[in-house]
């Protein structure tokens, strides 16, 4: 199924997006051919999202993701863990059976 629509939304249109703000928020300088080309991309997301906009979605069941996802873990479930003197026969430096490890935060 194919919309053709034609929308009048423009970012030309709407001065409450400002390109030199939301650069300065993102810490970047834009020439002047980079914020035109920003400018036209963004009028471009704006006028796709219009068009998806006017779409019916009454009765669709909202979806995280475009394609079935099933889990490939295995469920967690207790079984026999290595005993102590196990768990710590390839640890570097260990005291009172535990790992010691190096200092990370002060």
């Amino acid at each position: 199924m194919t919309f053709r629509i034609r929308c009048t939304i423009s970012i030309r249109d709407m001065d409450h997006i400002d390109l030199d703000s939301i650069a300065g928020l993102c810490r970047i300088d834009l020439a002047d051919e980079e914020r035109k080309t920003i400018a036209e991309q963004l009028d471009t997301m704006l006028t796709y999202m219009a068009q998806i906009k006017v779409v019916d979605v009454e009765g669709i069941e909202p979806m995280l993701h475009a394609s079935a996802i099933h889990s490939i873990l295995r469920d967690d479930q207790p079984g026999e863990s290595f005993s102590t003197e196990t768990a710590l026969l390839n640890a570097p430096e260990q005291k009172n059976n535990q790992i010691l490890v190096p200092r990370i935060v002060e």
